[in-house]
């Protein structure tokens, strides 16, 4: 393994995925995929008054993808969806080079040294993308 990649913050996080059970009742599921790795992200979530009231993820990925779904999941609750996409277009900013900040979500500076290795960006972005489109379909 690549030290600056698989580091001990990353595998710890890997390791935590909070809210890391479907929900039977959820109001949207989405499941992401990066044709790249095969890594996989499903979530479901309830919304109430227009922000994200539950979640749960069931994490199948590397561990950049799973530390990722982690630092997501632990922030997630409480945000609208438009929050939650403003999350995922600004991570996508930032590992393709078009933007230099990380401070939009905590924690995510874990994650800065696989921002030069473009074959996992994908499996890093997954946990961001099917929050950020559950919530949309359930606010909808």
């Amino acid at each position: 393994m690549n030290a600056p990649l698989y580091n001990k913050d990353i595998l710890r996080l890997a390791a935590s995925i909070p809210h890391h059970a479907r929900l039977a009742d959820a109001q949207a599921s989405v499941e992401k995929r990066s044709p790249t790795c095969g890594s996989r992200v499903t979530a479901d979530v309830r919304m109430a008054d227009g922000r994200l009231a539950a979640m749960g993820l069931d994490v199948k990925a590397c561990a950049l993808g799973q530390a990722s779904a982690a630092l997501m999941a632990a922030q997630a609750i409480g945000l609208s969806a438009d929050e939650l996409a403003d999350a995922r277009d600004r991570l996508a900013a930032y590992l393709s080079g078009a933007s230099d900040d990380l401070d939009f979500w905590p924690g995510l500076a874990v994650l800065a040294p696989a921002r030069g290795y473009p074959a996992r960006h994908a499996s890093i972005k997954l946990g961001f993308e099917a929050i950020a489109e559950a919530a949309r379909m359930a606010d909808a």
